[in-house]
Parts: structure tokens; sequence; C-alpha cells
């Protein structure tokens, strides 16, 4: 076998094995089998909760054992094909099966990071913020190509992406904006973006053209529905309204009725401009709040399990999960897996491969020394 299509091979077998490895696979499937029963039994849907939970497991793990099953398969007739092309000296059917390996490769991280999307919300929808860290026009800027990065990625993968709030900086780019991200497994994909983005680029606000290091953070958190309850003390909260603001109202509409609140015990600050009516931005923003809650005692609950929790408050130099340098040279590399690409296809919203390799690393739990990029 060629070494390149050992190395395709490679690329597939390892998240398959994950999978595997991540579903406990015989229980998985002595499950898989059970649950195939209960959604055929029509006594299930008098309970329509219960009946929901269920068919959001089964359909998880329906997914996982077809991902499994039909790239092996696939690739299994595309060693075949690969090896009959070398017996014949046939190099056009080699390279038919190389390029169908390749594919599969491809297939295989996306269809497995899809499998291991079992969280307790990973199904939802999801909010995004982002805010610009300390520097002004420079971080504000940067936090406005993130704002592009994320809109790209949401519309090149078919998700509907709406956005909640944005406000605009003083002289360009944003001081923070929130988008809400529609699809299914929005909150899963989303969740291992949250943190802080670092920016290496000559400033085009710099008259001298010297190099900058602007931060921008990013928070992920779930939609959540009226089966999770979040009791909230009306005297920790502080309400307020304001005109909102939007690049020219490319964005929002520009309104006296945008509201703010702050959770005062936590310091959380959520906010809803989307909507002329201030009763419903006072509305959304109560469930970004409550979203915002809920996804804070879940990584508090993940983190008691590891040992370790971090707020992710401070947006400056530490605390990065990603470096984005433009200059002197080009490369985006994640802190956490290093993992890299050109920031071109990144900023363009190609941010898959990391969100893949964050979601394995998470399943995993094995860590990478990993050293910045200057």
């Amino acid at each position: 076998m060629r070494a390149e299509a050992q190395a395709q091979i490679d690329r597939i077998e390892a998240p398959q094995e994950l999978l595997r490895q991540t579903k406990d696979w015989e229980r998985a499937m002595r499950r898989h089998d059970e649950l195939n029963a209960r959604v055929q039994d029509p006594s299930l849907w008098d309970n329509p909760k219960e009946a929901q939970a269920v068919s959001r497991e089964q359909k998880t793990l329906e997914n996982a054992v077809n991902t499994v099953n039909e790239i092996s398969a696939e690739m299994a007739d595309a060693i075949e094909f690969i090896e009959m092309g070398e017996l014949e000296d046939e190099e056009s059917i080699i390279s038919d099966g190389l390029s169908t390996l390749e594919g599969l490769a491809n297939r295989a991280d996306a269809d497995t990071v899809q499998a291991l999307l079992s969280g307790e919300a990973d199904g939802n929808d999801t909010y995004l913020e982002i805010h610009a860290g300390a520097g002004g026009t420079e971080s504000q800027d940067w936090a406005e190509m993130l704002f592009r990065m994320y809109a790209r990625w949401a519309e090149q993968r078919g998700f509907k992406a709406e956005t909640d709030e944005f406000q605009a900086g003083e002289q360009a780019g944003i001081k923070s904006a929130t988008l809400l991200i529609r699809c299914d497994n929005a909150y899963g994909y989303g969740k291992t973006e949250s943190g802080v983005h670092r920016l290496v680029r000559i400033s085009p606000y710099d008259s001298a053209a010297k190099r900058h290091t602007s931060f921008s953070s990013v928070w992920v958190y779930p939609v959540i529905d009226d089966d999770i309850d979040i009791e909230i003390n009306p005297a920790d909260l502080k309400i307020d309204t304001y005109r909102a603001s939007g690049a020219g109202g490319q964005h929002v509409n520009t309104t006296d009725s945008a509201v703010r609140i702050t959770h005062q015990p936590t310091g959380i600050v959520v906010a809803s401009q989307n909507d002329r009516s201030q009763h419903k931005n006072r509305a959304t923003a109560m469930n970004m709040l409550k979203a915002r809650l809920f996804e804070r005692e879940m990584a508090e609950r993940e983190a008691a399990a590891s040992g370790e929790y971090q707020e992710k408050s401070d947006i400056g130099w530490g605390h990065q999960i990603r470096s984005y340098v433009l200059q002197p040279y080009q490369m985006v590399k994640d802190l956490r897996t290093g993992v890299t690409s050109s920031p071109d296809k990144v900023l363009d919203g190609e941010i898959d491969l990391f969100i893949s390799a964050a979601l394995a690393q998470r399943v995993t739990g094995e860590t990478v020394d990993v050293e910045d990029v200057e």
C-alpha cells in the first residue's frame, strides 16, 4: 500500500477509534437496539417530554453507528480499488481510490465530531457573544473581524444567524455583539470557541505602521427552553435602557428600546436591541441571562469533575485560546490543540478544523503543550 494511501487510512481510523472508545461500543450497540424498540412503542408518545429525550438519544446513537459502519465499508471498497490498480499498474484507478480516501478522511472528521455531540445542551441553538478588549479602535476592529468570521462560518454551514445586539465602536469596529445561531447542535459546535482570541498585525490605524497586538473575547452559551428552570431574584438585577447602535443601520434596528441587564452577584451582563419593542428586548435579554447562568452552572460542574475552574473574565495576554498572526508572517494557531491554518481561510469562516480538534480533546481529556506564536 502506498504511503499516501496509508496516511489517509490513518486519518480515517483515528476519529473512528475515538468514537468507538467514547461511546463504549458494545454497550452503545445494546443501547441502540433498546432505543429503537422504545421509539416503536406507541405508548412512549403519551409522555411528550420523555419521548423527546428518548428520540434525541436514539438519533445521536443512530448517527454514531451509521457513521462508523458507512465510512468503514466505503474505506474497505477504496482500499480494494487501490490494490486492484496497483496489481494492474493503472495509475488512474489508484488516483481515483486515493481521491475517495481523502474525501472519506474529511467526512470522518466532520461526521465523528457530530456524533460526539451528546452533552446536556449540545443540541440547542446558541448565543455567541463577542467583546472587544482594552485597546480602543484596534481591539474594536478586531472584534468586528471576529463577528464577520463567525457570521461567515454560520452562513457556509447553512445555519441561521441573527444579530441580537451590536454596539458599534466610536471610530471603527464594535464594542460588543451577540449572534443567535439556530441549527441542530449549534451549541455543541460552537462551545469550544469560548475564550480570548489574540490578533497580531500591522495596525491600519497607526501612521507609523507599527505592529500591534489586540484581544477580543468570545463567549458561547446555549439557548434554553422552559424545561430548564433557572431561578433569578429580581433584586439581583440592574436593568438599563439605551439607544441601540449599529453600523449605519446595517446590523440592527436603531431605536430607543435596547435593554441591558446586569446580574449583580455574578457580574454577567446581557443586552438585546434587535426588536423595536422594549418589552420584547427585555424578554430576550432575560432569556439570554438565564442561558448564561445555565452555561455557568454546566461549566462549574464540568470543571469540578476535572478539578479546575477558571472564569473567562480577563481579555488579555495569558488567557488566549487562539492567536491570529498577520505580520511578520501569516498563521492562526490554536493554543489548546496545536492546530494551525492560514488567516485568509480562518477569517473567512473556515474554523471547523479548530472545532473538531477541540471537541476531540474534550472527549479524550488529552492535552498538548503548545507554544504561542509571536
